[in-house]
């Protein structure tokens, strides 16, 4: 019987090795899954920002040619 309990506590203590390591890879593959999506949305807004600039930098260049046409 010792012998029983004995394989039984090493193999459970091995099979609760492997599930914690399970988990523990399933929970980092979701933090770095996460992180990338944060960072994509990042770089979205980022791009959307730059666009944004780059329009109201061509309409003040318009208005600016418009006030100086008029102004001659």
């Amino acid at each position: 019987m010792s012998a029983f309990l004995k394989t039984a506590g090493r193999w459970g203590g091995i099979l609760t090795i492997i599930l914690l390591v399970i988990t523990l890879l399933r929970q980092l593959i979701a933090f770095v899954s996460f992180l990338f999506v944060a960072i994509k949305i990042i770089i979205v807004i980022a791009f959307v920002g730059l666009m944004l600039l780059i329009v109201l930098a061509m309409l003040r260049g318009r208005s600016r040619r418009r006030d100086e046409a008029e102004g001659i």
